[in-house]
């Protein structure tokens, strides 16, 4: 198998993908080392989200050709379960509800499924109840949501904070977060920001998938890739998303 760099989490080269008999992902290069923070910028269609899925190995999507590294080890055809316990993580621009399941309960096999996967401690239910204690209070989430049903009757943003629990839960190396973003207004915005910047840590990495500039303002890039067609085209700084703001994806196009 082959191996790459040791500090790298990432390296995606010449990713080929396509759902049913569209091709969606044209050649994607892409390499993320350990405590970085990139985003992935692109208009409707260009990709973004199929690239997320193809990483945690949506089902719905076949790669057919490249590479997926992670931890140095091709996971590009392993399952998404397994892609999961090995620490990789995707928050959904549109998550989904599922009655009857409380977020505790799910949250706990969760988290007892990697942690026995990794050959880690498992948790019961009292101890796994001080351990997400801890959590919701790092976040500023209320204990209420615990017995509430996953996502079920939950507001935008509530869904979207619940997605950030689970990553605090999880504590996964790899975090994508797929337009997070999307339908906040200025508060929760802040809030969900304010909870990626209070998980950041220099041992794991996070892909931020946006359309706009302001997710960007609160947690900052180290990386900015410009996704058109299938393909990433541009990579910059902060400065990147500035210019986007200004004058849009088709100034890309002719630089």
């Amino acid at each position: 198998m082959a191996k790459i760099q040791k500090n790298t989490f990432i390296e995606i080269k010449d990713l080929h993908a396509k759902t049913g008999e569209v091709n969606i992902l044209e050649g994607v290069n892409l390499s993320i080392s350990q405590g970085e923070v990139h985003a992935i910028m692109g208009p409707n269609g260009s990709g973004k989200s199929t690239l997320s899925k193809v990483i945690a190995g949506h089902p719905a999507y076949e790669v057919t050709k490249g590479n997926i590294f992670f931890k140095n080890n091709d996971i590009a055809h392993i399952t998404p379960e397994d892609r999961a316990k090995l620490g990789i993580f995707l928050a959904f621009q549109y998550p989904v509800e599922i009655p009857g399941v409380n977020n505790i309960d799910f949250l706990r096999i969760a988290y007892n499924s990697k942690q026995e996967y990794l050959g880690s401690k498992t948790l019961d239910p009292l101890e796994f109840f001080e351990f997400i204690s801890k959590k919701l209070d790092i976040i500023g989430m209320s204990s209420s949501f615990l017995s509430r049903n996953v996502n079920e009757g939950f507001s935008g943003g509530e869904k979207k904070r619940n997605e950030i629990l689970q990553m605090a839960v999880l504590e996964p190396a790899f975090s994508i977060l797929d337009e997070t973003d999307s339908g906040l207004d200025i508060d929760a915005l802040k809030n969900v920001a304010n909870n990626i910047n209070l998980l950041k840590n220099t041992d794991s990495s996070i892909l931020l998938i946006t359309h706009y500039q302001r997710l960007l303002d609160y947690v900052k890039p180290d990386f900015i890739h410009i996704m058109i067609d299938g393909k990433i085209i541009k990579t910059g700084d902060y400065s990147l998303a500035l210019h986007l703001e200004q004058y849009g994806y088709d100034s890309l196009l002719t630089t």
